[in-house]
């Protein structure tokens, strides 16, 4: 089983949504990097988040780990950072998914470009959600239920994008019923 890096993004759009446990079920273990934890965990206890004590429950489980860059690798993050106009901790969590031959969770479209150019499996919420449909851990409705939480109010789908989603997601049922159908 891979195992995954991850930005904060992902970890508190699927832990709004109670489908935290599907990153566990798809990956195992989580690597998150201490300013991830700072944003995902700390900020959102600080603030009084729900979302934050199930990504805390989970740190205590153990399936998500916090792990520091190494000093190459942040050394390289700065530079790496300065020349891709992108954030040092963005930067970290891409040079430590590619030291460590992890995949990488992440919902920035920039810096999801960027892994994708550095060789990179790249997931975010939305691919978690599918690819969890289609093993046959959620449905369709669980799909059309984050539309609506997710995309309305926190991740700011655009209503193309929305319907990408869900048509996606029934061409995905529609097989794995075919699939189900013909065991």
């Amino acid at each position: 089983m891979p195992k995954v890096v991850s930005d904060a993004g992902p970890l508190i759009h699927l832990a709004q949504i109670g489908k935290l446990y599907l990153i566990k079920k798809l990956f195992n273990r989580v690597l998150i990097i201490p300013e991830v934890n700072k944003e995902a965990f700390d900020e959102g206890i600080r603030l009084g988040h729900t979302d934050a004590q199930v990504i805390g429950k989970a740190m205590e489980e153990g399936w998500i780990m916090i792990e520091d860059a190494p000093e190459t690798v942040a050394l390289a993050a700065k530079r790496l950072a300065d020349d891709e106009n992108i954030s040092r901790t963005d930067a970290k969590i891409l040079l430590l998914a590619r030291e460590s031959g992890a995949e990488i969770l992440v919902d920035e479209k920039t810096l999801s470009d960027l892994a994708k150019m550095f060789g990179l499996k790249v997931w975010n919420t939305w691919t978690i959600l599918l690819e969890s449909l289609r093993i046959g851990f959620i449905e369709i409705s669980d799909i059309q239920s984050a539309i609506t939480e997710l995309g309305e109010k926190r991740h700011k789908l655009k209503n193309k994008q929305a319907a990408e989603i869900l048509k996606a997601a029934k061409i995905i049922a529609s097989r794995r019923q075919e699939r189900e159908t013909e065991a």
